[in-house]
């Protein structure tokens, strides 16, 4: 069983208002929009989970994995059930991977639709964006697709993570290389706020743990730069590099650091979904990524057995963004289970924080009311040839 203390260690605008319903069971006809404001009865209808997302932009095909892997979940509970006979719907609004849209949502299917809770939001902006808005809104926010500090930084409470923080994923890559004597470290980080918030924090970490920073570049957001990066950096003679990227520029900077550097590649586990994977092809063999969950492809655990499973009935691939999906809606369910079938708002945040040391079959949480943050697993996996991890 793999158990993990849940304290961190590292220390236009249509398309925003196009709703998309996403039905966990196939075949159930869409949902008409609540009054503004209105709220479900409890014990009464289907629960209803918001869910703001890129469903269309350079994020969408991103994304699109951790969707298939949530559905799927939610399918399968619905399939037993669901909670005590009611069905679970995803609710979904287009946000384009902008926080503007984000938070525009979340007020959507807030006092229209009336969800108990959002799942999953991705990105850092966007998360910081909803925060103050959640709070006003006693609306839960379960599993969220950044590892920032920020917004760890205090506990919120309708705030709940599952995955752990990009400071205990830095701290593990960093004492990878210093364990395999590559201590000499350069920096390719995105150009935006993601990436430029996490800059102190990388130079922090790496001093800390006894390694040595060769020099930075900044990396545009869409990657057309990478070149110029890669170039940079090889003048600084780094023994390896930590990309600290997501999306597009990741895809841009790989290729370009094959041509003009012959170190390793290391970066979070944000930077090398599924759809990244597949753009870069072989490109891709030998970087080496931190995974904050167990491997999908190796049955060891009933959980990973289950996603398989899952995976297999839905006619999805096998992959570590669909498993982060599946988990995180697995950790959502458990949490509408402990509220109950009349299931508020209210005690779905006691649900969550009543569940403890939750182990799902073999790959454990701890959750709390002193603690909203359930994992801070951090693992290094290098890709190989066709694209399939290795630990």
């Amino acid at each position: 069983m793999m158990n993990h203390d849940a304290t961190p260690t590292g220390h236009g605008l249509p398309l925003a208002r196009r709703r998309s319903l996403v039905l966990a069971l196939a075949g159930s006809a869409a949902l008409a929009a609540l009054p503004a404001g209105a709220q479900p009865a409890a014990g009464k209808g289907d629960i209803l989970i918001g869910r703001s997302t890129a469903l269309t932009g350079g994020m969408a095909p991103f994304l699109a994995p951790l969707h298939e892997g949530q559905e799927a979940a939610i399918a399968d509970a619905n399939a037993k059930g669901g909670i005590g006979g009611r069905k679970i719907r995803l609710v979904s609004l287009d946000d384009g991977f902008d926080p503007r849209r984000t938070l525009e949502n979340a007020k959507q299917l807030n006092e229209k639709d009336g969800v108990q809770a959002l799942l999953g939001v991705s990105g850092t902006s966007q998360v910081m964006t909803l925060l103050p808005y959640l709070a006003q809104a006693k609306l839960p926010l379960i599993g969220v697709y950044t590892g920032s500090p920020a917004i760890r930084a205090q506990q919120h409470p309708y705030l709940f993570t599952t995955r752990a923080s990009y400071a205990d994923e830095l701290v593990k890559i960093v004492r990878n290389l210093v364990a395999v004597q590559s201590s000499r470290i350069g920096v390719a980080f995105e150009n935006n706020d993601f990436g430029k918030l996490l800059l102190p924090l990388v130079e922090k970490t790496i001093a800390a743990e006894g390694a040595s920073l060769a020099g930075t570049h900044a990396l545009a957001a869409a990657g057309e730069d990478a070149n110029e990066a890669a170039k940079a950096l090889a003048a600084q003679r780094p023994q390896a590099v930590l990309l600290i990227a997501a999306g597009p520029p990741v895809v841009a900077y790989v290729r370009a650091h094959r041509a003009h550097l012959g170190v390793p590649v290391y970066t979070l586990s944000l930077g090398a979904g599924t759809a990244m994977l597949k753009a870069l092809g072989e490109d891709a063999r030998g970087l080496a990524v931190a995974r904050t969950g167990p491997s999908p492809s190796k049955p060891t655990i009933q959980l990973t057995r289950d996603f398989q499973a899952s995976m297999k009935h839905h006619d999805k691939p096998v992959d570590y963004d669909r498993y982060t999906g599946y988990m995180d809606a697995r950790v959502l369910i458990e949490g509408l289970r402990a509220a109950g079938p009349g299931v508020t708002r209210a005690s779905l945040v006691q649900g969550m924080e009543s569940l403890g040391n939750l182990d799902l079959g073999g790959y454990a949480y701890q959750f709390s009311p002193q603690n909203h943050h359930g994992s801070n697993f951090v693992d290094i996996a290098v890709v190989g040839s066709g694209g399939v991890f290795r630990q």
